[in-house]
């Protein structure tokens, strides 16, 4: 049985990953963390997400039950992540980070943990997704130059990070799909006298409204025809599914940095 805790876990991916916890055979909710000022320190973990009481009463810091779980899920904050991920390296927990918004140095620490403890760290934990990954890479590669790229994305009005994680991932997989550094040739919002279109650019389009979950297309367009690959999330719970699936995969495995793609044997 792996145990897992969840950090931030009276949010809306907290309380969808203690759900999918509790639904799922193999694991076990063995912690749950708020942030030092939430009056819910003490509730019962259980009783917050909406599947009852389990016996996990919410703590402000994780280090407190360290001897309660073997794997920590994180969809908090940089700020946050970062110093979960020095907990585990530190005491050996594995952790799972679907995380938005980092740094390229965050994303480094991430990588240099795995020398330490187990780390999977995906932008998007959706399933689906991460085939999508695969699909716009070989897509990309078997178009070639004469397609220009583009990709378009849209998420809840409460999301703070603009383009999403996701959308960079698949920005990453089309440019490896062509031989580019997409860092060297993102365009992310065009206003104004742009001029035309260079072909090398990968370009990105961000869309914010209502209680959209997370739509994401890239296109391929070139005279006379495009090719658009879309996939379109209707509840959290297809995260929550694929971080838990990760945290299953990651116990017992070797220290190292992996990501989804491993995880599902991509």
């Amino acid at each position: 049985m792996t145990r897992i805790a969840v950090a931030g876990a009276i949010g809306r991916m907290g309380k969808a990953l203690i759900q999918e916890i509790t639904a799922s055979e193999g694991v076990e909710l063995g912690a749950g963390s708020v942030l030092p000022d939430s009056s819910l320190i003490g509730a019962d973990a259980g009783e917050v997400a909406g599947v009852g009481k389990l016996g996990v009463a919410l703590v402000s810091d994780l280090n407190t039950v360290l001897n309660d779980f073997d794997i920590l899920i994180d969809f908090t904050s940089p700020e946050a992540t970062m110093a979960h991920l020095a907990m585990c390296a530190q005491h050996g927990k594995g952790i799972v980070v679907g995380t938005t918004g980092l740094t390229a140095d965050n994303r480094e620490a991430l990588k240099q943990a795995g020398d330490k403890t187990r780390v999977v760290f995906e932008m998007n934990m959706s399933v689906g997704v991460n085939v999508l990954l695969n699909l716009v890479k070989q897509t990309a590669a078997t178009l070639g130059d004469d397609y220009d790229i583009e990709i378009v994305e849209a998420h809840h009005r409460h999301k703070v990070d603009a383009p999403s994680g996701t959308a960079l991932r698949l920005g990453e997989a089309a440019a490896e799909g062509v031989g580019r550094n997409l860092y060297d040739v993102a365009i992310y919002g065009r206003e104004g006298q742009t001029g035309a279109r260079d072909r090398q650019t990968i370009g990105f389009a961000t869309i914010r409204a209502g209680d959209v979950v997370g739509d994401h297309t890239v296109i391929f367009a070139t005279e006379g025809e495009r090719v658009e690959i879309t996939h379109k999330a209707s509840s959290r719970q297809t995260f929550a599914k694929g971080a838990v699936r990760a945290a299953k995969w990651l116990q017992g495995k070797e220290n190292g940095f992996y990501d989804m793609r491993a995880v599902l044997d991509l």
